[in-house]
């Protein structure tokens, strides 16, 4: 037996590799017979492996091993290999490189893989070589999935008898794999009525087969290996959900396997058709399914259906009082963060804020005229000394639009003087072992430092103008916030199957309904923006600086 250098890696398959026929996937099926059943404790008396493709077999792989030790009574009886036997044999660290050179880049197909492979791992280990890591397939798990109605259970023993395949298992390592063989043929054959087509069907089909809803399978059987939208429609061809994929038989087909969210399985029994869009690229694909949601609003989304909670902090800069206030939708005129995500993010952000500036809280409309009456009573805020109160007329005008000014400061992405005292009151309460209290003023920091900066991305994105931003072979074309166009090295349009919802305009806060798809583009070029080629009519300002760090809580030593 001529000796081959040792493999000593294994590459990654691509989802093209994956996606590839079943009837051009090279398989090994192995079978392996040992001392006992413990890989760590036991050894390798015999190695069995057939290599067959599209149905073919292209050769076989046989050799006896010396374990190195006696091979117990009751193992002579069931293998019929004897001590004697296998005495001449070579040892299994002298095998190992011919093994892994039959194997090569295949898949690896045993019975009960888990115990064949652990004795190749423990063996590799032993002789101090590389871990194995390459794709694997189970037909017991298969079985489980195919036939476990057909068979008392899923002994190779009994499935080689009851499905009368051609090779009968004997317990020696090649005549179990030429039985593993017929096994892995008729339940390719048989999980073709899954939708299985490919590598990466195969490999799921042990978890999707035991689906409740394994028989709507059949409803992915045209989905593409490839990025896009896809749409579960119930009936009267409503959208119960859309979601985006890089790939998008993969991930439609998960829903049937390892997806246990709550809503996954009522969904799935409304299910009646799952259609899809093809797009060019992920971020496409993602940006598509942002207006799918916003227009289409199914009900089994969350993400993209928010838009109606989203709110602003506004600072009222024209009145001659300011103060913050959270308001639905932004005002013609002031200054404003946001879109932020939740009422409750929007009132820590103003918590933060009023926590470090004297801004009055009350809610009164002062306006350029008001005269505080005589016995206008001082607010209780006030008279802790943590604001201003200008509707008792104790407030100083110019302390007062002294704050006004690091406010806005603040809003617009220099809030240094903000997180100083937040920090300094964040340690202050540590030290004092009030980690509740200290705890709570780093979530507001927190929530203000996200406020800047996504309100910065928005700002960003818009005073680019139209521009095309390229990454390699794809280029989106970028204009008012909104993506009009995707082109790539095969296609000079992607014609995108939807409009944008709205646009950013340069200084206007952005629309709650756009919010989701300008925020998908400002991250990705915050993102990647050293790897992107940009030509625009406006100012490219990505990547945006980051406004502050949250320092570690001091605590009392």
């Amino acid at each position: 037996m001529a000796l081959v250098p040792l493999l000593t890696t294994t590459t990654q398959r691509s989802f093209d590799e994956l996606g590839t026929p079943l009837s051009d996937v090279t398989f090994c099926v192995l079978d392996l017979e040992t001392t006992g059943g413990s890989c760590n404790d036991d050894m390798i008396t015999e190695v069995g492996v057939v290599k067959v493709r599209g149905g073919e077999c292209l050769g076989t792989f046989q050799t006896l091993i010396n374990p190195g030790r006696a091979i117990p009574p009751q193992i002579t009886v069931l293998t019929g290999l004897t001590d004697a036997l296998v005495a001449p044999a070579p040892r299994i660290e002298t095998v190992l490189p011919s093994l892994l050179s039959f194997l090569g880049d295949a898949v690896l197909v045993a019975h009960n893989a888990s115990f064949d492979v652990g004795f190749i791992r423990a063996a590799l280990a032993r002789a101090e070589q590389p871990a194995w890591n390459g794709k694997i397939v189970d037909t017991v798990h298969l079985a489980r999935r195919l036939l476990r109605d057909e068979v008392p259970n899923c002994k190779l023993s009994t499935l080689s008898s009851r499905l009368r395949l051609d090779h009968q298992p004997s317990h020696r390592a090649l005549d179990d794999a030429l039985a593993t063989t017929d096994l892995l043929h008729l339940l390719i054959e048989r999980a073709s009525g899954f939708g299985v087509l490919g590598l990466d069907d195969l490999a799921a089909l042990a978890k999707i087969g035991g689906h409740p809803m394994a028989s709507k399978l059949k409803l992915t059987a045209e989905l593409p290996r490839s990025p896009g939208v896809y749409m579960f429609r119930g009936p009267g061809d409503s959208v119960l959900y859309v979601g985006k994929a890089t790939n998008l038989r993969q991930r439609v087909r998960s829903y049937f396997g390892s997806d246990d969210r709550r809503k996954v399985g009522p969904m799935l029994r409304e299910t009646q058709a799952i259609t899809h869009v093809e797009l060019p690229d992920p971020l496409t694909a993602e940006i598509v399914e942002t207006r799918f949601i916003g227009r289409m609003l199914p009900r089994y989304n969350r993400r993209g259906t928010r838009a109606t909670k989203y709110c602003y902090i506004k600072l009222d800069i024209d009145s001659p009082w300011p103060r913050l206030s959270i308001v639905k939708n932004p005002a013609k005129s002031g200054v404003h963060l946001g879109p932020l995500p939740s009422r409750a993010t929007a009132t820590l952000v103003v918590d933060a804020l009023q926590a470090a500036l004297p801004l009055r809280r009350c809610t009164q409309r002062l306006g350029r005229n008001f005269t505080p009456p005589d016995d206008a009573p001082t607010c209780s805020a006030a008279q802790l000394g943590v604001t201003h109160c200008p509707c008792s007329g104790t407030a100083d005008h110019a302390e007062y639009a002294a704050s006004v000014t690091l406010t806005v400061r603040a809003m617009t992405g220099d809030p240094g003087f903000v997180v100083e005292q937040l920090r300094e009151r964040m340690n202050k309460l540590a030290k004092q072992q009030r980690f509740e209290e200290a705890a709570i003023n780093r979530d507001r920091l927190s929530a203000l430092l996200g406020a800047i900066r996504r309100t910065q991305l928005f700002a960003a994105l818009a005073e680019m103008g139209r521009a095309e931003i390229t990454n390699g072979d794809t280029t989106w074309v970028v204009a008012d916030g909104a993506l009009v166009d995707t082109r790539t090295s095969t296609t000079l349009t992607a014609a995108l199957p939807t409009t944008a919802l709205g646009i950013v305009e340069v200084g206007q806060p952005t629309a709650r309904v756009h919010a989701d798809e300008a925020l998908c583009l400002a991250r990705f070029f915050d993102k990647h923006a050293h790897r992107l080629t940009v030509s625009c009519d406006g100012t490219w300002n990505f990547p945006v600086n980051q406004t502050e760090s949250i320092a570690p809580l001091e605590r009392a030593s």
